[in-house]
């Protein structure tokens, strides 16, 4: 793990969740498995993860299993290793409520979308985060246009940073420009890589943390290529992402959570099933993802 200023930076895992099948369409989360992949990635040298986000398919989680989540994550993490769960909800209220629950269990900070279940305007984001940011926990916006129709602009991020509401954001619109123009706009907001495929032009804009996929897979590869294209080391940085690249690409596509899981069955972790409406890959898709990561792992990647 990295020294970091705050327990939002450096690398933080979306951690995928383990199913088990138990039935004919039933499919169980395992929290032992659970528990052991949060240790494991401490151990690999990531800094934290962040739980029931869309990577562990929080959407289709019953609230006790959502909860359970957390607390798992929690009891398994080492002490400096920080968990920042994912609080999106249907509404304002139900997002706060999971932002307290969260606050109550000891999680540092949280991570929230804006309204996600219509094409809100900048009046109803504001208020979306005023109404969160009354739980007291801090909050890393998450800023992913495309699922939720929202784009926190630079300019509505400096709005909410300016009123207190936010300390970071998720930035996943792959607009490797943006990082420029917030820090013009909000110098003291941390603008942390969102997508795993342009981590090394957001570590070189200077991002203090990536919110990752693919460490679920290779935790210390990609834990290693973050801590080289953080220090400005291209000679070490610029190859390893190109040889992870094929991989890292996945994380921005609509089958991410199927393909990082097939990556960690491949590498010798176990990524499983997905949840409906999620599908399987389909036999071209998966292909390229067992190309790639077997690949990886022929180069000694891990």
């Amino acid at each position: 793990m990295t020294g970091r200023e705050k327990p939002w930076h450096g690398v933080l895992v979306a951690a995928a969740l383990p199913l088990r099948e138990t039935g004919p369409g039933a499919l169980t989360v395992d929290f032992d498995a659970y528990a052991e992949h949060v240790a494991w990635l401490a151990e690999s040298g990531c800094d934290g993860v962040t739980p029931n986000g869309s990577l562990g398919e929080y959407q289709t989680l019953s609230v006790e299993e959502r909860t359970r989540v957390v607390r798992t994550a929690l009891e398994a993490a080492p002490e400096g290793f920080t968990v920042m769960p994912g609080v999106a909800a249907y509404g304002a209220t139900e997002a706060r409520r999971w932002a307290e629950s969260a606050a109550e269990a000891g999680c540092p900070a949280v991570m929230l979308l804006p309204p996600n279940s219509y094409r809100a305007d900048e009046r109803a984001v504001v208020e979306h985060y005023r109404e969160v940011a009354k739980a007291g926990v801090p909050i890393v916006a998450y800023n992913n246009p495309f699922d939720t129709k929202v784009d926190l602009v630079p300019e509505l991020l400096a709005e909410l940073h300016a009123e207190g509401l936010i300390v970071g954001v998720k930035e996943f619109s792959g607009d490797v420009r943006r990082p420029y123009r917030i820090a013009e706009l909000a110098p003291e907001l941390d603008v942390l890589c969102g997508a795993d495929d342009v981590l090394l032009e957001l570590a070189i804009a200077g991002a203090p943390g990536w919110v990752a996929g693919y460490p679920n897979a290779f935790p210390k590869a990609t834990s290693e290529l973050w801590a080289a294209a953080s220090a400005g080391d291209l000679e070490k940085a610029v190859p390893l992402y190109r040889l992870l690249h094929p991989l890292l690409r996945w994380d921005s596509l609509t089958e991410f959570v199927q393909a990082i899981k097939l990556s960690m069955d491949i590498a010798g972790r176990y990524g499983g099933p997905c949840r409906p409406p999620r599908v399987p890959l389909t036999p071209e898709q998966e292909k390229a993802v067992r190309q790639a990561t077997e690949r990886a792992l022929e180069e000694g990647l891990s």
